[in-house]
């Protein structure tokens, strides 16, 4: 799969990921366990050289189990190759931190900004050269619409859409406050 793809796709699965000061604890915390359960549809690359690629992506989503944060593990495929993904999202000081696959030092990316808002949640991503944002907005229960942008000169331009449904039920962490 391409880096462009695998970067992309990486991005797309940063649903979980926000900055917030404490007062906004609760409600970043009720985003994250509506992310909770397993995620699966389509997606496609909408612009640059793999543009209309078409793909389907399988996560699962949990709460992280010592942080504020969350955990996404699953995998992406087009065709019959098919690529892993991991992102871990987790409270560091009055923001968040996160990284998927390993990280903007390794292959992946970096979480470098972010804003819940009820049921939509905006993420700033880095990678060297490459900055971006993402968008993630659930409606209702059982749908997430998700949008990658990258900035070209002043303006952020989509890249990639997914469109995934719940596939089981919400999974509720053990721990309760």
């Amino acid at each position: 799969m391409s880096r462009m793809l695998t970067a992309g796709l990486a991005l797309a699965i940063a649903a979980g990921s926000a900055l917030a000061t404490p007062a906004l604890a609760e409600p970043d915390e009720a985003f994250f366990r509506q992310v909770v359960g397993q995620w699966s549809g389509p997606g496609e690359i909408v612009a640059g050289k793999y543009k209309g690629t078409k793909f389907v992506c399988d996560f699962a989503g949990s709460q992280h189990p010592k942080k504020l944060g969350m955990e996404l593990d699953g995998s992406c495929r087009v065709g019959m190759f098919s690529q892993p993904m991991r992102a871990e999202v987790v409270r560091s000081g009055k923001g968040y931190t996160g990284a998927f696959q390993d990280g903007a030092k390794g292959k992946g990316l970096d979480i470098v900004s972010g804003n819940v808002d009820g049921d939509r949640i905006v993420v700033g991503l880095d990678r060297k050269q490459l900055k971006g944002a993402m968008i993630a907005r659930l409606d209702g229960a059982g749908a997430m619409a998700i949008t990658v942008s990258v900035r070209v000169a002043s303006e952020l331009v989509p890249v990639i859409g997914m469109n995934l449904k719940r596939t089981g039920g919400v999974r509720q962490s053990a721990l309760v406050k």
